[in-house]
């Protein structure tokens, strides 16, 4: 039976920026949109055609491939497609397959246009679609606090659950923020509290807020990206998501918020791993990695957003793992804190990735605890990361190691030597724990250790030093005349490693100017950032060198997705035929930047070049 007026009305007040209209415009709409009936695999329209219009997904799914028939992306119910070829001339920049029977609503160009002009909230939601962006990026390459409440409301600890409920209907929200006379955030109360707490519970209504409220919640800062959000959000079961700044309340984020971010690949993954019931569970989540990394290159996400989606997978893997062994072996005996180092710990997996782990204990801890519980709980978890495809390390760098599942108390006395000691273990040792950054656990056991590391290296010049030195051991392929140099015997002649001469030269500059510098950040491209507002590099270096750092890792990463949609294993070594001429003198361009700034490092003018 064909679709009402009345059907499609209802179900336009259910997506967004359709919802943002007025009624009155919402009932002309509902009239003036086509309906297309497509069977199952049947095809929507292909590369190049001249597009009838905006497709949105009233029922059943759609694949969105590629010019290699590669599928960029799944889209279920209230996503739209085809509007990136619309808006630029007309034509299809991909192909478009029903997965399934499907019902689409079809906007024409001429609609779309008018309501591009008319309406800001369509005009600000097509705008961001006019880049190359899969749907990952939809929610990823925005940052929450343009999509977060920026005045959310609040109540008092001292207010009624009765106020607070009424407040609550009164308003038409689910959750009150709650705050002190400062303003700093101490609490949230839910309709779901208020249910489970106050209802089942049979408490009266004049009980106080700060009785049944959450104290503490979980909170993220504005300058985190949708991402951490929706993954937060999945792994702890969470609906609400105060944002706060500095201690203070700034905004909040519902899951009505992220309703236009539908089916976010790499959010599902951190789902099922969340409730996985072992590591050959969480196995099945991560063995969707490689396809993920082809979905997200394929729909031109940047590097950054890739490695840390991918991370963000190895992270709750990891904290999944710590809380089944937890229930396997019971409650810790004392605080520790479980930290990644590597890529992981600079947020930088790619398609191909080892474990690098340790952990910190609380100095309460005695060896019985030490050689049993802790030995038995790191590997657990190290061998459900191998399980899970995160091989171990070939270089023991895992707390399965007993000189890496130590007290803090010893973790300090090892950064102290490290920095007293720069022998070539000691560098060796710092390149990687310079690196750490906490995944599960009591993360105060961190804190005070990395900013009296960071502060005691900087003010070491003979370890910087060495460190310098230790960081130009790995170089750029380029040859005495700066032409590209493979490498020339093995398994992997006349390819280029764009791994170990390739991003790792760049990671390690980044890591000396975090240590100049005193930066925390542990991620490579933040850290340049960082060292670019705080002097350590100018700002025509640090620009140079983020361009430089992003054509290797694009190219990187693009070079590993070409292979999984081969059938084949992700690698690191690019054969330089595969490249276009412009292509080869644009990355050979850029190792020559990397080597500049080796050069400048080595001759103690990194900061100023």
């Amino acid at each position: 039976m064909p679709l009402t007026s009345a059907q499609i009305l209802h179900f336009l007040k259910s997506v967004h920026p359709y919802d943002a209209l007025p009624e009155a415009d919402q009932e002309d709409l509902a009239g003036q949109i086509g309906v297309w009936e497509k069977a199952s695999g049947e095809g929507i329209y292909q590369l190049g055609d001249d597009l009838p219009g905006l497709f949105l997904i009233y029922e059943g799914t759609a694949e969105i491939r590629d010019k290699n028939n590669a599928m960029i992306s799944r889209l279920g119910i209230r996503n739209s497609f085809g509007e990136r070829g619309l808006l630029l001339d007309g034509c299809a920049v991909t192909s478009a397959y029903s997965a399934e029977p499907t019902i689409l609503l079809v906007f024409s160009p001429e609609i779309i246009a008018g309501l591009i002009a008319k309406y800001q909230p369509v005009a600000r939601f097509f705008d961001r679609t006019q880049k190359p962006r899969s749907r990952e990026n939809d929610l990823t390459a925005i940052p929450i606090e343009s999509f977060m409440a920026s005045n959310p409301l609040t109540c008092r600890p001292e207010d009624t659950v009765k106020q607070a409920a009424q407040q609550m209907r009164d308003a038409r929200v689910s959750s009150l923020c709650v705050t002190d006379d400062d303003g700093r955030l101490i609490g949230i109360i839910t309709v779901r509290d208020l249910s489970f707490k106050v209802l089942a519970s049979e408490l009266p209504v004049e009980t106080l807020v700060e009785a049944v409220m959450t104290a503490n919640p979980i909170t993220l800062g504005p300058a985190a990206i949708g991402s951490d959000l929706l993954h937060l959000m999945m792994e702890r079961r969470i609906g609400h998501v105060p944002i706060v700044e500095g201690g203070h309340l700034v905004g909040m984020v519902t899951q009505t918020d992220l309703t236009r971010f539908q089916a976010i690949s790499s959010a599902e993954l951190v789902s099922q791993i969340a409730t996985a019931k072992d590591a050959e569970e969480i196995a099945q989540a991560t063995a969707r990695i490689p396809n993920l990394l082809v979905q997200l290159v394929a729909g031109g996400s940047r590097h950054e957003i890739v490695t840390r989606l991918i991370t963000d997978i190895a992270d709750a893997a990891t904290r999944r793992l710590l809380s089944l062994a937890e229930k396997t072996f019971g409650p810790p005996p004392v605080p520790y804190l479980w930290l990644a180092c590597g890529s992981q710990g600079r947020r930088e997996q790619t398609g191909v990735s080892d474990q690098d782990n340790c952990l910190i204990l609380h100095d309460s801890v005695t060896e019985t605890d030490r050689e049993g519980y802790f030995s038995e709980l790191a590997q657990y978890v190290c061998d459900g990361l191998n399980t899970s495809g995160y091989v171990y390390c070939p270089g023991d760098m895992m707390a399965t190691n007993p000189r890496w599942t130590q007290p803090l108390a010893v973790w300090k006395s090892y950064f102290e030597g490290w920095i007293n000691k720069p022998d070539p273990e000691a560098q060796m040792l710092s390149s990687v724990m310079f690196d750490l950054r906490p995944i599960g656990g009591d993360t105060s056991l961190f804190e005070n250790l990395q900013t009296e590391t960071l502060e005691a290296s900087s003010r070491n010049s003979i370890f910087v030093a060495h460190m310098v030195s230790n960081s130009l051991k790995h170089t750029p392929p380029l040859s005495l005349l700066r032409g590209l140099a493979t490498i020339r015997s093995g398994e992997h002649k006349n390819t280029l490693d764009m791994k170990h001469n390739g991003v790792v030269p760049v990671v390690d500059l980044a890591r000396i100017y975090a240590l100049q510098g005193q930066i925390s950040a542990v991620n490579t491209r933040a850290r340049l950032e960082e060292a670019r507002e705080t002097g350590q590099l100018s700002k025509s270096g640090a620009g140079d060198l983020l361009d430089a750092y992003d054509l290797i890792a694009e190219t990187r990463i693009q070079h590993q997705a070409d292979l999984v949609k081969q059938g084949a294993e992700p690698d690191n070594f690019l054969q330089p035929s595969s490249l276009s001429d412009f292509e080869r003198a644009h990355v050979r361009d850029a190792f020559v930047v990397v080597k500049t700034m080796q050069s400048a490092v080595g001759h103690g003018r990194g900061m100023l070049s």
